[in-house]
């Protein structure tokens, strides 16, 4: 079974952008079907595409599945078959300490949105806390790409609240509990 254990944090500056770059990817994506169980998303970039099936749960960790397809394939169900609006972002792979960052700058509908996430290979694996990184949004089900795809993060009404940054330190027995 195929768990993914990952925190999701906002970005408080542009302070990411001095990290050493190990790739940067754009991406579009977009949902055949998505309900309270799952989601559905094909995902593609410049070189590669997926078919990702992922667990709704909130939280640090939850089921993923995601297989390698065609990309042509992926571009005729993106263009074709998926339901409701698209996601567009560019995704930076950064190296902090022993941990690759992911940093996805959000376009198009979501433009503004900076969030950052690490992969972890246990929900208490201890990692260093970058300088620019602002309050932790694991258990915040608005930031998930399907659900920022129908209410984009522009729109809320407490937007400028969801980009407040802090900085506290990462404390595995308080994460997420706000």
């Amino acid at each position: 079974m195929a768990v993914e254990i990952e925190r999701k944090f906002l970005v408080r500056d542009a302070r990411w952008r001095q990290e050493p770059l190990i790739r940067r990817i754009e991406y579009r994506q977009g949902w055949l079907a998505s309900d309270p169980a799952c989601s559905i998303r094909i995902r593609v970039s410049d070189e590669d595409a997926f078919l990702n099936i992922k667990g709704t749960t909130v939280g640090v960790q939850r089921l993923e599945f995601e297989y390698p397809i065609p990309r042509g394939d992926a571009l005729t169900m993106l263009e074709r078959l998926c339901i409701g609006p698209r996601i567009e972002k560019t995704r930076y792979c950064l190296r902090v300490g022993d941990h690759v960052w992911e940093v996805d700058e959000f376009h198009g509908a979501n433009e503004g949105l900076v969030v950052a996430e690490i992969e972890l290979s246990d929900p208490d694996e201890p990692f260093e806390r970058p300088p620019w990184l602002g309050r932790e949004v694991t258990e915040d089900a608005r930031y998930y790409n399907t659900v920022l795809a129908r209410h984009p993060w522009p729109e809320w009404k407490d937007q400028d609240f969801a980009s407040a940054p802090d900085s506290g330190t990462v404390d595995p027995d308080t994460a997420g509990k706000q």
